[in-house]
């Protein structure tokens, strides 16, 4: 699950993904609706990456909420934020986030992350963070050995050959 491309604006409901950058800021496209619009450097905005939910012990990534939203709901819809009352809500996210820190997490943020989850799955955009990371890792394991390798030992990057040193 990718979310640095994915945003919230404030004052503006549902969320973007970032198409284009321009000299100003950003062109973002609805997720809901698919319209465009511009995104100023004025403009209030996150990125669904940048953004954690508190917890008593550490901050917890809001990727990681979504899979455990995810999870316990088994791939299905979660609570509707408009429909539901507000001690639905709290008694839902306490069953995903039991550690989330009461005070500091309101029932406005819960309905936020309970929009942001439905709309995500219905774009199909959810995936285990745990899964990514490996994929990610996977990747650099071999530019990484490369790295490790003494001089003489590297190939040359255009040819693939190996250098006139380690041939010796």
């Amino acid at each position: 699950m990718d979310l640095n491309k994915i945003m919230t604006v404030s004052g503006k409901p549902g969320l973007y993904k970032v198409v284009a950058q321009t000299r100003n800021g950003l062109i973002a496209e609805s997720l809901q609706d698919g319209k465009r619009m511009p995104i100023f450097a004025t403009d209030r905005s996150s990125t669904l990456e940048d953004i954690s939910v508190f917890t008593y012990e550490k901050d917890m990534p809001l990727k990681e909420v979504l899979w455990a939203i995810y999870q316990k709901y088994d791939g299905q819809e979660g609570p509707d934020p408009k429909s539901s009352s507000p001690d639905e809500l709290k008694t839902a996210f306490e069953e995903i986030l039991p550690d989330h820190d009461k005070e500091r997490v309101h029932v406005s943020d819960m309905k936020k992350i309970f929009s942001w989850y439905n709309i995500l799955l219905e774009k199909d955009m959810i995936s285990n963070p745990e899964e990514e990371e490996e994929k990610e890792g996977a990747g650099d394991t071999e530019k990484s050995k490369e790295e490790d390798k003494p001089e003489e030992e590297k190939k040359d990057e255009t040819t693939g050959e190996q250098n006139e040193k380690g041939k010796e």
